[in-house]
């Protein structure tokens, strides 16, 4: 028999608890041979009414074995308060302060319990050999004999294993140190690529090496089994938590690579990486090799009761070693993170001092919350809360590549060619205004994605069945499709305002009066475009969200009705603004009389005009109260000059010097804005005191008043070399006449300030 339990233990193990089962007095009677065992078992599969009974003997024993039930994390249901409540209290009626009176008090019994147990065998082992519950020495000797003989087949797996793997690691050495020098080379723009494509291609060497130690581990532990009778379930177990611990110890690289620059993800610096590469491995190695290989080994040889108190004090030492170094650790990453915040602004810098401040608080309530949850629950909350993590881990990782990714791309200006930003000159800025809006949105939305899958991670909600639902489906659905709504409305705007530059842009022949016109259509363009789009883009957006739009059209159509008999004089201007505009009567920086107002055009609306007058006054002109446009500046512009001689002068020597004035004038500063010969009109008039003669000079468009008075300089300077008296206005006194026609002597004398008149004999 020993022979068949050898070839198949599982089977012969099923066997006996199914006929424990069936004949419950087997441990009185004397123990039957194994063909009366099976014969017995047939016997009772043949039968259906014993099979039944059976199946129901086993069901029982299931509910039996199920632990006692537990809220989440370890909570105690208000029921079972309830029910041993002596004072019949409903579950409803159970305050929380009691639940979580008797979820703690559950915490400490567990503990006292588990430790309690591995005291009892501790003390069974080194105690003394005479009392109750210890063995004899020669059953002693023979399981410590086996004891050593177990771990000395999984010391030889774990020294073969380690081995492989280190002499793996030495051989990628050198690709990693490739891999780190070319992350490390190459242009700032696309470094957070390259390190990106470098740690993916480090972590695939990182995983390839850890499965090859782990099958050369399973074939040691296949020779194992086969040579020295190991047990394969024990070097399975090494085996499994091997591949574990090491797969997150490669993970842990990719974030805080010590040994390769190039190869880290995270911005810490080489010391820092360091400490924290080396902390969290150590408790990777700590948690993962002792509760996937030493507790269950305990469980099974030893007693579930030993196995679970190794394991709380497994997690106990792992909390107060994170502990210890988060505590240690806290002023150095509080600086760090103030550091950080101190090149963000607005919540990103809010966020970063906030966590600088919370940061140990909240590592330390994640461990206790782990430790807690393992005491409670050890066989459901170690898988729950390494999964958990990892998932954590992976998400933050991913979210931060994206982010750190993203935030290089936001520093970094768009350079477009000279061609196009002669073209479209608007082009450049509004590009590299959009495209750090649409991708500091988009980072936004990823840390928002990376916090909502976080928390489902940790089981705060389900987030697939919420998806599942119509509510969640409708609701995911309805914000892509309106972040696309709002990326193509950005598209469709710039699209069209660049194409109205690209139409209304000044070319390199244009002129003054052409590149003013421009300016004025492609703001009025501009602005019906931006009004147009975002009419258009919320009315989508608002049936996007459930929203019936049909009542919002229509109202509008009834509000522009009332708008458009209320508000007349507004149409009217916007009317007689759009006709303006396409007849080209004014532009920007032109110099127009408009109504009673005259001044230079500083903005063309669609409803009125803003002019600025010689004496800086803004004047808000509408339209509807222009009936007509003077432009001062549209084509060319004249100086038009009237010169006044006195009558004894000769008019040709004045035109003489006319002329020699403009001969000065197109040889100084002036001499590029004029454009063609002066021309002298002639006599206009002979007037009371002077002959007037009449000069024109064309100009460039606005430059007529700075010629004219340029001319009006030189005429006075030649007028007076030439002698010619350019009249002023004469006052003549008369003193009367006598009878006879003779008109006496009035001398006049100045003395001091006063005027004295005296009569001849006086």
């Amino acid at each position: 028999m020993s022979h068949q339990v050898r070839l198949a233990p599982n089977l012969i193990l099923l066997l006996s608890l199914l006929l424990s089962l069936w004949v419950p007095t087997a441990s009185a009677q004397a123990p039957s041979s194994a063909q009366s065992q099976y014969g017995e078992l047939a016997d009772a599969l043949e039968d259906d009414g014993r099979r039944e009974r059976l199946i129901e003997q086993l069901r029982g024993l299931e509910r039996a074995a199920e632990p006692a039930p537990l809220g989440m994390e370890g909570e105690v249901p208000a029921a079972q308060i309830a029910a041993s409540s002596p004072s019949g209290q409903t579950a409803e009626q159970v305050s929380f302060a009691r639940r979580m009176a008797a979820a703690t008090g559950n915490i400490a019994g567990d503990l006292g319990q588990q430790f309690a147990a591995i005291t009892g065998v501790v003390t069974g082992w080194f105690g003394s050999d005479s009392g109750a519950g210890v063995a004899p020495a020669s059953e002693t000797a023979l399981d410590m004999k086996t004891v050593g003989a177990a771990l000395l087949n999984l010391a030889m797996l774990v020294v073969a294993t380690f081995v492989v793997f280190w002499a793996l690691r030495a051989l990628a050495g050198s690709a990693f140190i490739r891999l780190s020098r070319w992350a490390s080379r190459g242009s700032e723009k696309l470094a957070i690529l390259r390190t990106a494509a470098a740690v993916g291609m480090a972590a695939v060497a990182d995983i390839v090496v850890v499965a090859l130690a782990y099958l050369a581990g399973s074939f040691i532990a296949s020779l194992l089994t086969e040579q020295l009778a190991a047990d394969a379930t024990r070097l399975a177990l090494f085996l499994n938590a091997f591949l574990v611990v090491e797969l997150v110890k490669a993970g842990l690289r990719m974030l805080f690579s010590s040994r390769y620059e190039g190869l880290r993800l995270l911005p810490v610096a080489a010391e820092q990486a360091r400490y924290c590469n080396r902390f969290l491995a150590r408790e990777a190695g700590l948690i993962g090799y002792g509760m996937l290989v030493l507790v269950p080994v305990l469980n099974f040889n030893v007693s579930p009761s030993v196995g679970n108190g190794m394991g709380t004090l497994i997690m106990l030492l792992a909390l107060v070693y994170a502990a210890l170094v988060i505590l240690r650790k806290r002023t150095v990453l509080r600086t760090a993170l103030a550091q950080r915040a101190e090149h963000h602004h607005g919540p990103a810098r809010l966020a970063l001092l906030g966590l600088s401040r919370v940061w140990h608080g909240l590592a330390l309530a994640y461990a206790l919350l782990v430790f807690a949850v393992t005491v409670l629950n050890p066989e459901t909350a170690v898988p729950f809360v390494a999964t958990a993590t990892l998932q954590t881990l992976l998400y933050v990782g991913a979210g931060l590549l994206v982010s750190v990714a993203l935030g290089q791309l936001i520093g970094k200006e768009i350079h477009l060619s000279e061609r196009i930003n002669a073209s479209m000159p608007r082009l450049q800025a509004r590009v590299n205004t959009y495209v750090p809006t649409g991708l500091k949105v988009i980072r936004a939305l990823i840390l928002t994605l990376v916090l909502v899958v976080c928390l489902d991670a940790w089981r705060v909600y389900d987030l697939a069945a919420w998806y599942g639902t119509e509510a969640g489906a409708m609701t995911v659905s309805a914000l892509l499709d309106i972040l696309i709504i709002l990326a193509l409305a950005a598209a469709v705007w710039v699209a069209l305002a660049s194409l109205v530059e690209h139409k209304l842009s000044p070319g390199e022949n244009s002129t003054p009066a052409q590149a003013a016109r421009g300016e004025t259509l492609m703001g009025l363009f501009h602005t019906t475009l931006a009004i147009t789009i975002i009419i258009m883009t919320v009315m989508i957006v608002l049936s996007e969200i459930g929203v019936d739009i049909a009542p919002l059209i229509a109202g509008a159509g009834v509000l522009g009705l009332a708008i458009g008999f209320g508000a007349q004089k507004l149409v009217q201007d916007v009317i007689t603004g759009v006709f303006i505009q396409l007849e080209n009567a004014m532009n920007t920086n032109d110099f127009v009389s408009v109504g009673s107002h005259s001044g230079t055009v500083e903005r063309v609306g669609i409803r009125s005009v803003a002019l600025r007058d010689l004496y800086g006054t803004y004047h808000i002109v509408p339209f509807s109260s222009v009936d007509a446009v003077s432009n001062f500046t549209r084509e060319y512009g004249n100086h038009v000059g009237e010169y006044g001689i006195a009558y004894r002068e000769s008019i040709d020597d004045a035109i003489v010097q006319l002329e020699a004035a403009f001969e000065a004038l197109k040889d100084g500063e002036h001499k590029d804005n004029i454009l063609a010969p002066m021309t002298v009109a002639g006599v206009t008039a002979l007037a009371d005191s002077s002959v007037n003669i009449r000069v024109v000079i064309k100009t460039t468009p606005g430059n007529q008043w700075a010629v004219g008075r340029a001319f009006n300089r030189l005429v006075k300077i030649y007028f007076d070399k030439a002698g010619i008296e350019i009249p002023f206005p004469h006052t003549t006194l008369y003193f009367g006449e006598d009878r006879d026609g003779t008109a006496p002597a009035a001398p006049v004398r100045l003395t001091d300030d006063r005027v004295v008149s005296t009569q001849s004999g006086k």
